[in-house]
């Protein structure tokens, strides 16, 4: 029977009659709850409502530019709410040939993030800090060549929604060792993008064409009122806590990249306003801190496939505390040393994540390719192998492929291709 849909029985947890110590199954619950893995699937078609929904659980979706399987932001949804219409994002996003009505943009929020309107206030303080915040190669163009910024700028003024290629200036050869082949018109629009001058207009085979900021964001989001950069730092580990539930400040800090010091500060005026509990979780070796409105379920009864930019496993040493799972990304990892494989999916299966898959979508063929399955230390072998092979029976739909093929390689590959 699919643990999809399963009754969840759930209760919040009072202010004023805080847990203070929980177990380790206590804090899963919690944490998989906050993420929205507590709520069955919608059982009709699924609406933009459901989206904005589960996007208010996890606040941003990370975005990645890896295609081997699926693009990242569509995954976390798919995880949460089962095979959505992958257009309704599209329209959220702006990603579409005429967008209008969008309410996500792209900002540095986690990593590179699709973000709600409403929370562009509170990152102003990051693009404030446009010339110290971020990685050395696109800070130096600032600082070295203030004028080539500038007249980028002024084209995207004129001409924009531009891509890179417009602004005419040629990629230079590849360097051994470095992930990105940027040229100096490519990074002067991303330290614009950093700065907030220019966003994400729309997306055209996943290429970004940049435009205006005020162009693209509606006024009113604009208009709202810039807060301090504690308030603003205040609010979004608010943000984050709610996400996860029980964290400990590591955790916290994680969700949107903000500094220990700062990170710091905020818990302990949210600890002050009871906003946040300590608690001590049993086996954590670092203090913890309990959302106050998080839910306690007595059980989860979810499944899903979770993308490597899962906000549940963004955290690898969090993911190992929650789940007792060691979990890496292995696309930067050369093929002889790879583990499990180039693009792994943990499978959560009930309240544990019971095994990995290496997918890949051949468009061409209209196959899901399962390069490796593999099984978590415990766990039954049969059961798993039927509940991953229904979620991989749901995925492939859901990319319009029409059968899924199991290469002999894991622990669970010979399971799982007799449970397909």
């Amino acid at each position: 029977m699919s643990a999809v849909g399963a009754a969840t029985y759930c209760s919040p947890v009072a202010r004023t009659r805080a847990t203070h110590r929980l177990s380790p199954a206590d804090a899963r619950r919690i944490a998989l709850a906050a993420q929205g893995f507590a709520d069955p699937r919608p059982a009709g078609p699924i609406t933009a409502r459901n989206l904005r929904r589960a996007l208010d659980r996890v606040a941003i979706l990370q975005i990645d530019s890896v295609n081997v399987f699926s693009r990242a932001h569509y995954l976390p949804l798919l995880a949460r709410l089962g095979p959505y219409p992958r257009d309704l994002l599209d329209r959220l996003t702006g990603y579409v040939a005429r967008p209008k009505g969008t309410e996500l943009f792209e900002y540095w929020a986690h990593a590179a993030s699709l973000v709600p309107h409403r929370m562009h206030p509170l990152l102003r303080w990051r693009m404030q800090r446009a010339h110290e915040e971020p990685w050395p190669g696109i800070r130096r163009i600032a600082k070295d060549n203030p004028a080539l910024v500038e007249d980028v700028f002024a084209l995207v003024t004129e001409h924009g929604p531009i891509t890179a290629g417009d602004t005419g200036i040629p990629r230079p050869a590849p360097r051994p060792g470095h992930m990105w082949n940027w040229h100096d018109g490519k990074v002067a629009l991303e330290y614009l993008f950093y700065e907030g001058r220019v966003t994400t207009a729309r997306r055209v085979n996943f290429e970004r064409y940049y435009d205006l900021t005020e162009r693209v964001l509606p006024a009113d989001v604009l208009a709202a009122p810039t807060p301090s950069e504690a308030d603003a730092k205040l609010d979004l580990i608010r943000i984050a806590a709610r996400a996860l539930g029980v964290a400990t400040e590591p955790d916290l800090r994680d969700y949107f990249r903000i500094s220990h010091g700062s990170c710091k500060s905020a818990v302990a005026d949210l600890v002050l306003a009871e906003e946040l509990i300590p608690v001590d979780v049993v086996g954590w070796r670092a203090p913890a801190y309990l959302w106050h409105e998080a839910r306690r379920p007595r059980g989860v009864a979810a499944r899903a496939l979770l993308s490597p930019f899962d906000s549940l496993v963004w955290s690898r040493e969090r993911t190992a505390r929650l789940f007792g799972f060691h979990y890496r990304i292995e696309i930067y990892t050369p093929e002889p040393k790879r583990q499990y494989g180039y693009y792994v999916l943990p499978f959560l299966l009930g309240e544990t994540l019971v095994g990995r898959v290496d997918l890949k979508t051949d468009r061409h063929a209209g196959a899901l390719r399962v390069q490796s399955a593999w099984l978590e230390p415990g766990c039954d072998p049969g059961y798993v192998a039927g509940e991953l092979a229904e979620e991989l029976a749901v995925t492939a739909s859901w990319l319009g492929l029409d059968r899924i093929e199991v290469a002999p390689r894991g622990d669970l590959a010979k399971e799982l291709s007799a449970a397909l």
